[in-house]
């Protein structure tokens, strides 16, 4: 099953929520669907955990890496490749952009907005992580939600459930989380689109979660399965 119907799908949310892990492994499960699958790193802000950090992963799994040419390097800067603008522009391009955390990250997408608009297939999603201390509460991610909307000239169309601690990730956290989740939907006005669960924990969680999403956690330093 293909969790994300568009073609260009935009992840955006708090620092530390899970974003980059969230696009590598959308992209992953996309590229099941089509012959031609990209993530897009488009992280302005952080230059430690990004998703060029997964490139032989993805160039493993035939999947397209758009990123910063000074992204891992000492002369990392706010700068963004031009192939960027190729998720825009391909129509036969499957596209996941993976988003610097908070307002500030999303300063990024300001310069696309109108493509972004203007796209026939794209949606922008807030990823949600109830464990971070700044969106334990839906009021908090509320604020930080119409925060990224503001800066990246955005409109969000769903809610990610990526609530997690890590490989310390048990069900009963992700089971916990469902009603923050469920609060911060309906203070947005927003679906909740999918809950994201490590792999081995989706067997205790199946029939409790709607629209329940596995992941493989992947490990920074190799970034392998």
């Amino acid at each position: 099953m293909i969790p994300i119907p568009w073609r260009l799908t935009i992840l955006a949310g708090h620092y530390g929520s899970g974003k980059t892990h969230l696009a590598v492994n959308l992209a992953r499960v996309l590229r099941q669907a089509y012959d031609r699958v990209a993530v897009a790193d488009l992280d302005i802000v952080n230059p430690y955990y990004r998703t060029k950090d997964a490139g032989d992963l993805l160039a493993g799994a035939d999947i397209r890496l758009i990123s910063s040419p000074l992204a891992g390097s000492n002369l990392d800067a706010p700068s963004l490749s031009a192939d960027v603008q190729a998720i825009f522009d391909d129509p036969g391009l499957y596209a996941v952009a993976d988003v610097g955390g908070d307002d500030r990250g999303a300063l990024a997408l300001g310069r696309y907005a109108a493509k972004i608009e203007a796209h026939p297939n794209c949606a922008a999603l807030f990823v949600y992580n109830r464990c971070r201390p700044l969106t334990a509460y839906a009021g908090d991610a509320l604020t930080i939600l119409r925060e990224i909307e503001a800066a990246g000239h955005i409109s969000f169309a769903g809610v990610i459930n990526n609530s997690n601690i890590g490989p310390d990730t048990t069900p009963e956290i992700i089971l916990r989380s469902l009603p923050f989740a469920d609060e911060l939907s309906k203070a947005c006005g927003l679906p909740i689109v999918m809950t994201s669960a490590r792999r081995d924990l989706v067997p205790a969680l199946e029939g409790k979660i709607d629209s329940l999403f596995p992941i493989d956690i992947l490990q920074k330093t190799a970034w392998v399965l």
